[in-house]
């Protein structure tokens, strides 16, 4: 449940980036939210991995 939280921070921390990115057309921004993305693709994809473990452990 941790990591999931860990999404949820990720998710809320990328919001100002977002908003400067989409609203202001800070390119740098952009950047910072690719790089977020990449994370929370990362994250989620170990969070997948720790449910099917345990899926398949039961």
């Amino acid at each position: 449940m941790t990591k999931f939280n860990e999404v949820k921070a990720l998710i809320a921390s990328l919001e100002g980036d977002a908003d400067k990115f989409y609203n202001k057309g800070n390119s740098a921004a952009g950047t910072r939210v690719r790089k977020g993305m990449q994370d929370l693709k990362n994250l989620a994809q170990a969070i997948r991995l720790e449910v099917q473990e345990s899926k398949n452990a039961k």
